[in-house]
C-alpha cells in the first residue's frame, strides 16, 4: 500500500498582492514527483495563500523544501501587510498522516524538513503541534505571537530559542512553524455588519483559549472590500468540536447584537465526515452512521 501524507503550507502572499509569486508556488507544487496539488486558495484581505497537496513521504519532503525556498526568493515580509497574523514568508507547514502513515512518521518528517530549511536556507523554525519540543509551542498562536516585526526580540527570551536555527529571523523570510497534526478545517463565518468589535467579541466567546470550544481557534477580522466582518476559525478536531457547534453559537451571539450571519465558507479541503456530521445534525437524522450509510464509503470499503 502506497503511503500518503497531506501537506498544507500557508504563505504570506495573495493573488491580489502578487499573482506572479502565487503562480510560481503553484508551479513548484505541480513539479514534484509523487505529489499531487489538490487545491490553492488565496485571500486578499488576509494577504495569504494556502496550498493543499498529497504525496508520498519522500515527495512531500522535497516539495516542502522547494516551496519554502521559492517563497523565500519571492516574498519580503518587510513589505507585507494583511489581516492574518504571520511570522514567515512560509508561515506554517503542517504535515497530516493519511493512508499508511501515522502521526509519528509525520513528526520525524517535520524535523527533517526543519533541519534542511535551516542548513540550506538559513530560515529558523519552531516545531509545533505534535512535533513540539515544549508544551507552550504546541499552539501555533503562541509561536506566532509577536509576528514578524516583534520576533527578533521574542527570540532573545530563554524559552523561545528556535528549534532549528539561531536567535534571529531571516531578514525577509522570517521564521516558520513546522509540525505534524491531525486534519484541521479552516472555517469562516461572515456577518452583515462592518463593526469589527462584534466579530472580535464573538471570536473571544467561542475560542478555546478564552473559555469557548476547546478545539476552536477564532479571530474577528474585517473584510474591507465587502464592508463586512468575519469570524475566522481553525477547527483542530472536528470530531470533538463539530462545525455546527461554533456556527450555531455565532448565530445566537450575532443575533444578540442585532446582526445576522450572511454565509459560511470552508477554506481548502475538508474531511467528508465533517460535512456529513453537519448534514445529520441539521436533518435531525436519528442514529445516522456515515461510514455505514453513505454509499461512497461502502463502495470504497469494497475496493480495499
Amino acid at each position: 500500500m502506497k503511503k500518503l501524507i497531506e501537506f498544507i503550507p500557508n504563505f504570506s502572499v495573495s493573488r491580489e498582492h502578487d499573482n506572479e509569486t502565487c503562480e510560481e508556488l503553484i508551479k513548484v507544487a505541480e513539479s514534484v514527483k509523487d505529489c499531487m496539488l489538490l487545491d490553492f486558495q488565496s485571500d486578499g484581505n488576509h494577504n495569504r495563500s494556502v496550498i493543499t497537496m498529497i504525496g508520498t513521504p519522500e515527495g512531500i519532503e522535497e516539495a516542502a523544501f522547494l516551496l519554502c525556498k521559492k517563497a523565500a526568493e519571492r516574498i519580503d515580509l518587510r513589505k507585507h501587510t494583511g489581516e492574518h497574523p504571520r511570522m514567515g514568508a512560509t508561515d506554517v507547514m503542517p504535515f497530516v498522516p493519511l493512508k499508511g502513515t501515522d502521526i509519528g512518521e509525520c513528526v520525524e518528517l517535520s524535523k527533517r524538513v526543519a533541519k534542511r530549511i535551516w542548513e540550506e536556507l538559513q530560515i529558523p523554525s519552531f516545531l509545533y503541534e505534535e512535533s513540539c519540543t515544549r508544551e507552550e509551542r504546541r499552539n501555533l498562536a503562541n509561536c506566532r505571537k509577536g509576528q514578524f516585526e516583534g520576533m527578533n526580540e521574542k527570540l532573545q527570551l530563554p524559552e523561545w530559542a528556535p528549534d532549528f536555527g539561531e536567535r534571529k529571523v531571516h531578514e525577509t523570510a522570517g521564521i516558520t512553524a513546522i509540525g505534524a497534526r491531525m486534519p484541521l478545517i479552516a472555517f469562516n463565518v461572515n456577518l452583515d455588519t462592518d463593526d469589527l468589535q462584534i466579530a472580535k467579541k464573538i471570536a473571544a466567546a467561542i475560542r478555546g483559549s478564552s473559555g469557548g470550544f476547546k478545539y476552536c481557534k477564532a479571530l474577528g477580522i474585517p473584510l474591507e472590500d465587502r464592508h463586512i466582518v468575519q469570524v475566522s476559525m481553525n477547527m483542530v478536531n472536528y470530531e470533538k468540536t463539530p462545525l455546527y457547534y461554533p456556527f450555531e453559537m455565532i448565530k445566537t451571539l450575532a443575533e444578540s447584537y442585532g446582526v445576522k450571519v450572511i454565509e459560511s465558507e470552508i477554506i481548502g479541503l475538508t474531511p467528508a465526515k465533517a460535512m456529513l456530521d453537519c448534514a445529520a445534525f441539521y436533518l435531525k437524522a436519528h442514529d445516522f452512521d456515515c461510514m455505514e450509510q453513505v454509499m461512497e464509503y461502502r463502495l470504497l470499503e469494497g475496493e480495499e
